[in-house]
């Protein structure tokens, strides 16, 4: 039996899972090299696009408190107080007095509510995201009215009084990413992973590229007969 027909029947003898795999081989070997990029960046913008339609719009409000000292304190101080005020404004002390106001949980509080402070002044910024710009703002407007309170209890010890300097603004517009955001970011990823796996993939032998290999003709091995040496005059 010579090696084609041998060939021959082993396909024959192969399961229908088996040749359909060959099939979709054969398939992936015959799409130009560059396949990966234009499919990573198809992929980026569906993926991309779908989740800024799908995902729920966030809204943000803000509120701030600001430290002023005594009348006989270091001016100075007020900013460490402010400072110290911004790490334990998310603690538990502050958020349990804060959500009968809020009208939401701790936890909510715990993952919705961030506090920062500035380096140069002695005022913290609490900012509360939601899907409802109306829970945003009463979050945290709450927030800041139980800090304020919670950092009065001390002021004599402090010197350090935590006033509240603005109310939060109902939010009109989200704060989250747009939809035309997250498909572009999709569609930057997805280039760059197409990108990286165009150039990780391994090139195709020369065998592999679909045309017959060119065998080199044999050389030449006859020599032209050596001419007479002719002797001197």
């Amino acid at each position: 039996m010579t090696e084609a027909a041998h060939d021959r029947g082993a396909t024959a003898h192969r399961t229908p899972r088996a040749r359909a795999l060959a099939r979709a081989r054969g398939r992936v070997r015959r799409l130009p090299r560059w396949w990966p990029l234009p499919a990573g960046i198809l992929l980026g913008v569906v993926a991309g696009g779908s989740y800024g339609f799908t995902a729920t719009p966030q809204y943000t409000a803000t509120s701030y408190v600001i430290a002023v000292p005594a009348d006989k304190a270091d001016p100075v101080s007020a900013l460490g107080f402010a400072q110290a005020y911004s790490r334990v404004a998310t603690q538990i002390a502050v958020l349990a007095d804060a959500q009968v106001a809020a009208g939401v949980p701790v936890s909510t509080l715990r993952s919705s509510v961030r506090a920062e402070t500035s380096p140069d002044a002695p005022m913290v910024s609490i900012s509360a995201q939601s899907a409802s710009p109306t829970r945003a703002r009463a979050m945290a407007d709450a927030v800041a009215r139980a800090l304020a309170t919670e950092a009065n209890h001390t002021k004599d010890d402090t010197h350090v009084e935590l006033l509240r300097f603005t109310r939060a603004v109902k939010p009109t517009e989200p704060s989250s990413a747009s939809p035309g955001l997250t498909t572009l970011v999709g569609t930057c990823a997805g280039g760059l992973l197409g990108g990286l796996a165009l150039l990780l993939r391994p090139r195709r032998e020369a065998g592999q590229s679909g045309g017959a290999a060119t065998v080199p003709a044999p050389a030449d091995r006859t020599h032209p007969a050596a001419e007479p040496v002719r002797g001197g005059a």
